[in-house]
């Protein structure tokens, strides 16, 4: 296992607590930036006065215990291929932190295997960890572009999809978002991504977060809350904020 990393905070005095970052399967599961969700939730929680512990996981590594924010990002087929018995094998790890609390993003090849099943072109079956009640079927045509979600209770997000699985939500689950622009889980039925408890699947990549920041800090609110305290966060006198903002413009105004 790769040592941890900790980031400390950058505001004055002593921290406010620490939050613990797992991300999942970096090696196999890192093909689309997503790195750069991860780095966003540490700098936003360092710019908010928490040090963080940045912990990896990869097939056979010892699972860590006691984090507070799961982070995983997508993969080609032979990057699932290679994760999905190790992923098996750690199911009910991952079943109990989700209903335990702990807040989740996972991006298009990790929210497929966050559902019951993946099913490919050719009619095998990859099983999922069941964290979310969706499936998966692989499609004739990639969605790809960029793509803009209206969502009950964080705002608008947008992002950018490249997938050509098409996933189906079960009643267990709800979507992160409604498609205003872009095909989303399928291309039909006007969803995009699954949440179940405070887990995140969605196919969006770009990276997210950065220019979704209101997903990050609600995602780091729920680790807080996790980990015990309580997320009260500053004004960030940050011209990131304005960058996200123009990001977020630019990206809906564009053509798929």
């Amino acid at each position: 296992m790769t040592p941890p990393v900790t980031y400390r905070h950058t505001t004055d005095g002593a921290a406010r607590g620490r939050v613990r970052l797992l991300q999942l399967y970096p090696r196999d599961m890192n093909i689309y930036g997503d790195w750069g969700n991860t780095l966003v939730l540490a700098r936003r929680a360092q710019w908010q006065g928490y040090d963080v512990e940045l912990l990896t996981y990869d097939p056979g590594d010892d699972l860590p215990s006691d984090v507070h924010l799961v982070v995983g990002g997508g993969g080609q087929d032979s990057g699932q291929l290679r994760i999905k018995d190790d992923l098996a094998h750690r199911a009910a790890d991952l079943r109990a932190w989700a209903a335990d609390g702990v807040p989740m993003l996972v991006i298009c090849g990790l929210y497929q295997l966050f559902g019951h099943r993946f099913i490919t072109s050719s009619g095998a079956e990859v099983p999922g960890v069941s964290v979310l009640d969706a499936q998966t079927v692989a499609g004739p045509r990639r969605l790809i572009g960029n793509i803009t979600l209206d969502t009950e209770d964080l705002g608008p997000v947008v992002g950018y999809e490249n997938h050509s699985g098409l996933t189906t939500l079960g009643p267990q689950a709800r979507p992160f978002g409604t498609v205003r622009s872009g095909d989303g889980n399928n291309g039909s039925d006007g969803t995009e991504g699954g949440r179940v408890h405070h887990v995140i699947g969605t196919y969006l990549h770009g990276s997210l977060l950065p220019k979704n920041p209101a997903v990050a800090d609600w995602l780091l609110a729920r680790a807080v809350e996790h980990a015990g305290g309580t997320w009260q966060p500053e004004p960030l006198n940050d011209p990131v904020e304005v960058w996200a903002a123009q990001a977020r413009k630019v990206a809906a105004s564009r053509p798929r």
